[in-house]
């Protein structure tokens, strides 16, 4: 089979599409022949050297794909060959057949094609096992930074379904996209985006954040939540390292966590993959989640697609087809 393999970490040009070997399922998982993969910020990481596989995972990047079941591993029930399938993978989904879990595959939802299917899954996990975490409630304010990208697209709708009043930041040429979401409140993040919040808050800030920026923007996130607020670090596009200012988060009563889906423990994976088939692929289909635009490049141009998602030059999900 071919795949984007890495010859050294570094820039897009890193990326080469070449011939490896076929990957075989060992008991409990599943082979999928790929139709499409999503694209992620954590594979840019990855390629830059700076976030490496779980140990036993392949190299090969890539963490979200759909397919077509070709072949199926010892002790696995409930799947035939030739049945569609989106997996949330280890790694491994930049190649034309992936290896995968079962517990981390389940099926599309029903009317979306296996292209746009492939972009759904890591958002849909990742949102819905962050805002569970953290126990956004209906009635409660909700802040999502970077609402036009893969995550905030699907955040903004999602909190919405929960019965949760949202704001988001983004680019200005974004907000209307946001808008069309659901979002109430929709803040340019390059004009000072926490006194816009707490103007438009009555200076009451939001209970919960989900941020996917990281350093940058820790104190002033302390500063826009609520008493009680929660906020969930999801990414560090901005740095790993801030003060912390124990006071302002102790006055408030507040918490801050912090989550990697890919590190979490393959059980945890797989339940949270049941979960999304139960609880979110019923509101697709309801059309009461709408899926966020999309950017379609072939797997050869993958280094272009790491262009695109680097430059914000998107909106929605980025997503790799074969």
């Amino acid at each position: 089979m071919h795949a984007i393999t890495l010859d050294g970490f570094g820039g897009p040009e890193k990326l080469h599409w070449s011939e490896v070997p076929d990957p075989q399922p060992g008991p409990g998982e599943l082979r999928i022949r790929t139709t499409a993969i999503g694209v992620n910020r954590a594979d840019l990481l990855q390629r830059q050297g700076y976030y490496p596989p779980p140990a036993g995972a392949s190299e090969i990047l890539g963490l979200e794909c759909s397919g077509i079941i070709d072949e199926i591993g010892e002790g696995v029930e409930g799947w035939q060959i030739g049945e569609k399938a989106v997996a949330l993978l280890d790694g491994g989904g930049y190649a034309e057949k992936v290896i995968a879990p079962a517990g981390q595959v389940i099926r599309p939802p029903n009317g979306v094609d296996l292209v746009s299917a492939a972009g759904i899954i890591e958002v849909a996990a990742t949102v819905m096992s962050n805002l569970d975490r953290v126990h956004l409630a209906r009635g409660e304010w909700f802040l999502v930074h970077g609402g036009a990208g893969g995550i905030g697209s699907f955040a903004i709708p999602y909190a919405r379904a929960l019965g949760a009043h949202v704001a988001t930041t983004a680019s200005a040429a974004k907000l209307d996209h946001c808008r069309r979401l659901g979002a109430e409140i929709v803040i340019d993040y390059s004009d000072d985006w926490l006194t816009q919040l707490l103007i438009a808050t009555s200076d009451r800030g939001v209970d919960v954040i989900l941020d996917i920026i990281g350093a940058k923007y820790l104190d002033d996130n302390i500063s826009a939540l609520r008493d009680d607020g929660r906020l969930v670090i999801i990414g560090m596009q901005k740095g790993t390292k801030a003060e912390l200012n124990i006071a302002k988060l102790l006055n408030k009563r507040g918490t801050v966590t912090a989550t990697s889906l890919r590190g979490r423990p393959a059980t945890q994976k797989a339940a949270i993959c049941q979960q999304v088939a139960e609880r979110v692929w019923p509101l697709i289909e309801s059309g009461e989640i709408k899926l966020a635009p999309e950017t379609r490049v072939e797997i050869q141009d993958a280094s272009e697609a790491h262009r695109l998602l680097a430059a914000g030059a998107v909106i929605g999900k980025v997503i790799l087809t074969l």
